[in-house]
């Protein structure tokens, strides 16, 4: 069998050009949290501020991307750090594309988060830690998934029978059961701005 060499190929433009012409740095927003803490509606959210801004902008959310690209894969150990490990490259793509990609997944272990954090250059993973007692996201419950997990009907549930592994130095924490959807999202707008990411406000 024919061995394959794979080799990397870099055209003229370059991501700094690519920044340039967008006006701004490219980076990545990584979202955490529990089930029902927010995260896609923040995501969304901030991505709404920075459109405003000029910024530009794309959202890979959980839900969605499991209707796609990730939809062979289930909720084991296993295939959750491949559906991590997948968005991390999707997610370096963007980057270099020079655009700002604001992920929310529960992303429930650490060293996959880190895998994420150490496959982009230093200061481009922005880990956004979406913190919310899992009481307040169990009577949310936006899904119906707390419930289903309670009853046995979902296996392997973050929160219930799987664990959720707080970030430990995150860029950011937002408490959505104790601050509003506008505190969070002025919070991480103005770390971006203040830590040179994007320019004020227009």
């Amino acid at each position: 069998m024919e061995e394959k060499i794979l080799v990397s190929y870099r055209g003229r433009i370059t991501r700094a050009d690519r920044e340039r012409l967008k006006g701004h740095k490219s980076f990545i927003l990584w979202f955490t949290g529990l089930s029902g803490s927010g995260k896609s509606t923040l995501s969304h959210k901030v991505e709404e501020k920075l459109y405003e801004m000029g910024v530009h902008t794309y959202v890979l959310d959980g839900d969605n991307i499991r209707q796609g690209l990730n939809k062979d894969l289930g909720f084991s150990e296993e295939d959750r750090r491949e559906n991590i490990r997948r968005i991390g490259e999707v997610a370096k793509l963007f980057v270099d594309a020079g655009v700002a990609v604001l992920t929310a997944f529960i992303s429930p272990y650490r060293r996959d988060r880190e895998f994420v954090r150490n496959l982009v250059d230093k200061g481009d993973f922005i880990e956004v830690y979406v913190k919310c007692p899992l009481e307040v996201c169990e009577q949310r419950d936006p899904k119906g998934l707390y419930k289903k997990a309670r009853a046995g009907q979902i296996k392997n549930f973050t929160g219930i029978d799987d664990p959720y592994e707080e970030p430990e130095n995150p860029e950011i924490i937002v408490e959505t059961d104790k601050m509003t959807v506008e505190e969070c999202v002025d919070k991480i707008v103005n770390f971006l701005t203040v830590n040179g990411y994007i320019k004020g406000r227009r």
